[in-house]
């Protein structure tokens, strides 16, 4: 008897035997598939029946947005941060994923997506102290439900999993929404998230920002598929492929998934198509490896510049109007300038905090000889 033949029948001559039950497709394929090309909404007959109201509010987050990932950048040529990984953009992905959270939801940032933190209702200099080197995280992540800003590629996704099954467990209506880049997409942490996540039903919502390069490896050097949204298929949850610049479908496709999640659907992978203006971070040199043309090209599809024309062209944006956002973001940004070039007042003794639940004896050593060390050197000034 052949391997997949049932026990007790026999093919006959010429025809193969059907595999058991067992072996059989569980889940059909079909639905789980993603569109062919990236979903749109702006611009499209399908754009003019959008909420005037949300597109308003969208518009004023990318714009701030946009000005605080330019006076980040210029924080750290001022020595006021150690590193600075730009979401130039990306603001779309970033903004959407704020707006269709709940208060009651989580948020699992990478480490690009301090904007996403801040559009959430993080202060914007605790958001930065991470990167500033002063502090491990610089936030309460209960207290603002949005986890530690990650830097180690997708480490973040199976705590995004943990947190959601959790809360099904204990009847939390919770969903918890995790971003990743496509870099991201090649660790294991990503699959093993899927995985559980797929087989727990756990509501969570899976947002990878594609793009184009894990710093400087493109994406045809991570992957063959046809798209990082293909990937869920094999986990049997659904993928979605959308437009990562054009706000307006990012914030419908995110806001379905996170539905979907919190009625019992499941998990959902999102693929939002974008591109990473700046460099990797201001220690990288990004001429190595693209072309100006090529980042013209992506200039030339702004999302800020999609949503614009979106608006004027429903004659929802004047010339007041802007300019009353872009006040606002330029306060926003000459705030956070002030702020961040104040002196943080830091404790060294701080270096032994929060390490262990309770101290080990090696700490509390270390600990015993600082100290010393700190009293001796006042007495000696």
């Amino acid at each position: 008897m052949t391997v997949l033949e049932q026990p007790g029948s026999r093919a006959t001559s010429g025809e193969q035997p059907s595999p058991p039950p067992a072996w059989r497709p569980r889940t059909d394929p079909a639905p789980l598939l993603p569109d062919p090309e990236p979903y749109r909404l702006l611009g499209t007959p399908a754009g003019s029946d959008l909420d005037a109201g949300l597109l308003l509010r969208l518009h004023a987050g990318l714009v701030r947005g946009r000005r605080y990932n330019t006076q980040a950048t210029a924080l750290t040529r001022q020595g006021r941060l150690a590193v600075y990984p730009s979401s130039t953009g990306q603001e779309a992905c970033e903004i959407a994923a704020a707006e269709v959270l709940e208060e009651r939801d989580w948020l699992f940032p990478s480490y690009r997506d301090t904007l996403a933190a801040i559009a959430r209702g993080l202060d914007p200099v605790q958001a930065l102290t991470l990167l500033r080197g002063d502090w491990h995280t610089g936030y309460d992540p209960r207290e603002h439900r949005i986890a530690p800003l990650c830097t180690p590629l997708a480490t973040q996704l199976p705590h995004a999993v943990g947190l959601a099954h959790a809360a099904r467990l204990k009847g939390d209506d919770v969903v918890a929404l995790a971003m990743v880049g496509d870099g991201g997409s090649s660790e294991g942490d990503f699959h093993e998230a899927l995985n559980f996540a797929a087989v727990w039903r756990a509501p969570v919502v899976f947002l990878v920002q594609n793009n184009g390069f894990a710093i400087s490896v493109p994406l045809a050097k991570q992957t063959a598929a046809p798209s990082l949204a293909h990937k869920a298929v094999g986990y049997g949850i659904p993928g979605r492929l959308v437009d990562g610049n054009d706000v307006a479908a990012v914030h419908e496709v995110l806001g379905q998934a996170v539905s979907r999640a919190r009625g019992g659907g499941g998990p959902t992978l999102v693929e939002a198509v974008t591109y990473r203006i700046e460099a990797h971070t201001n220690a990288d040199d990004a001429t190595r490896y693209r072309s100006d043309a090529e980042v013209a090209a992506w200039r030339a599809h702004d999302p800020i510049d999609l949503l614009e024309r979106e608006l004027r062209d429903r004659r929802l944006l004047d010339e007041t109007h802007q300019r009353a956002v872009r006040d606002a973001a330029e306060q926003f940004a000459a705030d956070l300038r002030n702020r961040m070039n104040e002196d943080a007042p830091l404790d060294p003794m701080d270096l032994f905090a929060h390490v262990y639940a309770e101290q080990t004896t090696q700490l509390r050593e270390q600990a015993d000889q600082l100290r010393a060390e700190l009293a001796a050197e006042g007495e000696n000034r």
